[in-house]
């Protein structure tokens, strides 16, 4: 699904009233009917709808969904600031709410004696995604006062005080939502930690925007929903065998650190790999040998890796657990400069190329690397947020022709033709010391099974993440271990599977 900016969004309205064609007032008359829809499926039909309505087309949105709630029998109260001028939309909006006896008015200024009901849910209608800066006055302490309140708290489109598009001024006040209703589009403010903090559960409502507008326009931001991982996913074929699948090496391990290796080792075999290896150090041997008997090993140095020679045909993931001994990193150095293919980079190996910022120059062109926040800092330097780090890392990328796997709440792969891919799947179940084993295992066996670049990381990711939520779903986020992500993967194909 395609990601597009505010400025792009209110494009897509626009084709839409002139193509369809179809009103900006009944185009407004759908959002709300969705959030109606939405609205009446979640809560049950005691509560009462305290609907705080700005004064342009988000307000618009608001006046129409507590006219259309009332039409379902619910209860409704409708805030707002009577002294502001209303946009055209909105004004006859108002006008058409205001006409129905049951449903009360009140003024913002109210809001602090105001009896609430038991059953209340309170709704945000008072800026959309047009906001272009930070919200003053009495609006401010409005937000403030609806944040204090005890009660679910639902956002029309965007939680107000929210960009669209960047960050927020750290001072700005936001409503804080508990889940925010979207319309059409995911929006970049949903999934960077500084913003989508505000945001809680997002929800995607269809309201019939024009499909061919949707699809010709063009974007560098998607998520990775289902339907492109499923056009990703390639069920094997009856008739096969082991070599249609691909060499997988994993060089990791260091004396104190086998575990990283156990991870990664089982997470490649889990995810499909035909002939798997772990390239670790004889330390390592009886672990791995016993907690990876599919896995053939390869002994390089004792204590910790002292060399990366590996069959020309194979794939290698390297990092997990490495250890940053002179000797590996002269080792890295020296097959980092002699190599031109496609690796998997992770953990101690991006520390050790981040040593020397030249280093980074000898990632071989079309490789993944998966640092977290602090790794891609060392790499490539300190940014003021995420949204600046997104944007330094679509130029590395595109600069060391590389793929960029930026882990995250809502993790990134910024591919070296400038494209964003935000993923959906994971929780903070996740946040363990080892999930970031699992992944390179997984990205280094759908490597080696002739995915492409791009394949491999967009299915890799998702497919860590899927395999978290039912780690979670299972063991609660708390208690999963990153073994379990393992253990789950399984389900995760049987599910992609069961539905094809």
């Amino acid at each position: 699904m395609k990601i597009f900016t505010s400025p792009q969004i209110r494009k897509c309205d626009a084709y839409t009233i002139e193509n369809e064609p179809v009103t900006s007032l009944a185009l407004m008359e759908r959002a709300a009917s969705a959030c109606a829809g939405w609205l009446s499926r979640k809560f049950s039909g005691e509560t009462v709808y305290n609907i705080f309505c700005g004064h342009g087309n988000n307000g618009g949105d608001g006046f129409a969904l507590a006219r259309l709630l009332y039409h379902k029998g619910c209860d409704v109260n409708v805030f707002m600031d009577s002294a502001q001028n209303l946009s055209a939309d909105a004004e006859i909006n108002c006008k058409r709410t205001r006409d129905i006896s049951g449903i009360e008015f009140s003024d913002f200024s109210k809001v602090n004696k105001f009896q609430f009901e038991k059953e209340s849910v309170i709704i945000d209608a008072l800026f959309g995604t047009g906001l272009n800066k930070a919200i003053e006055g009495k609006s401010a302490e409005l937000i403030k006062v609806l944040n204090e309140l005890k009660f679910p708290k639902i956002s029309i489109d965007i939680p107000s005080g929210l960009f669209a598009d960047e960050v927020s001024d750290k001072n700005s006040l936001v409503f804080t939502a508990d889940e925010t209703l979207s319309f059409q589009f995911w929006k970049k403010a949903f999934l960077h930690s500084e913003t989508g903090q505000f945001c809680g559960k997002i929800n995607i409502l269809d309201i019939g925007l024009n499909s061919e507008f949707i699809e010709n326009e063009i974007s560098d931001s998607f998520v990775i929903d289902e339907g492109l991982v499923r056009e990703i996913y390639r069920p094997r074929q009856e008739f096969s065998h082991k070599g249609n699948f691909g060499k997988t090496v994993i060089a990791a391990g260091s004396s104190g650190k086998m575990g990283a290796a156990v991870l990664a080792t089982q997470a490649a075999l889990k995810t499909g790999s035909g002939l798997t290896f772990s390239l670790a150090p004889q330390c390592g041997y009886e672990i791995l040998q016993t907690t990876c008997p599919e896995a053939m090993f390869l002994k390089c140095g004792q204590d910790f890796i002292t060399s990366f020679d590996v069959e020309e045909d194979a794939i290698l993931g390297i990092g997990p657990g490495l250890g940053t001994e002179r000797e590996t990193y002269n080792a890295l150095l020296a097959f980092l400069k002699a190599c031109d293919k496609t690796l998997v980079l992770d953990a101690d190996a991006l520390n050790m190329i981040a040593e020397n910022t030249d280093h980074v120059n000898l990632i071989p062109k079309n490789s993944i690397i998966t640092p977290h926040p602090k790794e891609f800092e060392r790499l490539f330097g300190t940014t003021e947020n995420s949204f600046e780090r997104l944007n330094l890392a679509k130029d590395k990328a595109k600069e060391l022709e590389i793929y960029i796997v930026l882990k995250d709440h809502h993790t990134q792969i910024i591919t070296p033709e400038g494209g964003v891919f935000y993923n959906l799947t994971g929780n903070s179940g996740m946040a363990k010391g080892g999930s970031g084993d699992v992944l390179l295992g997984i990205l280094t066996s759908l490597l080696a099974q002739n995915y492409s670049v791009e394949e491999a990381a967009l299915f890799g990711v998702w497919l860590h993440g899927k395999a978290g939520d039912f780690a979670a779903e299972k063991h609660s986020k708390e208690a999963m271990l990153p073994s379990d992500l393992i253990a789950e993967l399984g389900n995760v194909f049987k599910y992609l599977n069961s539905s094809q």
